[in-house]
């Protein structure tokens, strides 16, 4: 189940990079956010994702 969360976290991260990217090139915000923020979300995603992944492999040891 954590897996799929953090799966889900780092497309959410993927599409968070490639908005930062198109909103340079287009040279304007997307939506009112800018490439900047678009780039922050995607780092804070994948840090959630791989806290989330490690911090569940952890629990999944100690279980055995």
């Amino acid at each position: 189940m954590m897996r799929n969360v953090a799966l889900g976290l780092i497309v959410l991260a993927a599409v968070g990079l490639l908005s930062a990217v198109v909103s340079v090139m287009l040279g304007s915000s997307i939506l009112g956010i800018s490439a900047e923020e678009f780039s922050r979300i995607c780092s804070n995603l994948a840090l959630i994702a791989i806290a989330l992944a490690v911090w569940f492999k952890k629990v999944s040891f100690s279980d055995e």
